[in-house]
């Protein structure tokens, strides 16, 4: 608990993992100053389906699962490959063990709470990928190869 009004939040890759999302969603508006940004940067889970994962596995680096630079989708290559799954079933499996918020829902919980001042999808894996840029993402984007898993969110907390 701040010791006043927040002047602003950022939650950058977090909402989705949260347990009960109109809590925490609760929880920033109750602390966020009135008039004060919110600044969300999140991913679609449910976007990112087998042409966009393909490609990201594409563009990965060759280490194993035990070095310090595999990430989470090398953890995911690895995952389906070892399935036997569609990628549909896999990704779906996936979200719902870990009990991940969709992109629709956190929209929907921020948009009730807040004053949404933008809303963008745009790139979102290419840190994790092996020399890939956020503009090389967002041209893959473009040209229709892969979906726009990244959502960001900025809006004003409600006078």
């Amino acid at each position: 608990q701040p010791p006043g009004p927040a002047a602003a939040v950022v939650a950058c890759t977090s909402l989705h993992h949260v347990g009960d999302l109109d809590v925490a969603l609760d929880h920033v508006a109750a602390v966020l100053a009135p008039g004060a940004p919110l600044i969300v940067i999140e991913m679609a889970w449910e976007r990112y389906d087998e042409a966009t994962a393909r490609w990201c596995f594409g563009h990965l680096s060759d280490v194993g699962l035990d070095s310090d630079e595999a990430g989470w989708l090398h953890h995911h290559r690895a995952g389906f490959t070892a399935s036997g799954l569609s990628w549909d079933e896999y990704i779906r499996a996936w979200a719902t063990g870990e009990g991940l918020h969709n992109g629709e829902q956190m929209m929907r919980g921020l948009d009730t709470r807040f004053d949404r001042i933008s809303c963008q999808d745009g790139p979102y894996c290419f840190a994790d990928l092996d020399a890939v840029t956020a503009a090389e993402e967002q041209a893959a984007i473009d040209a229709g190869q892969i979906n726009a898993v990244g959502i960001q969110y900025v809006a004003t907390a409600r006078q």
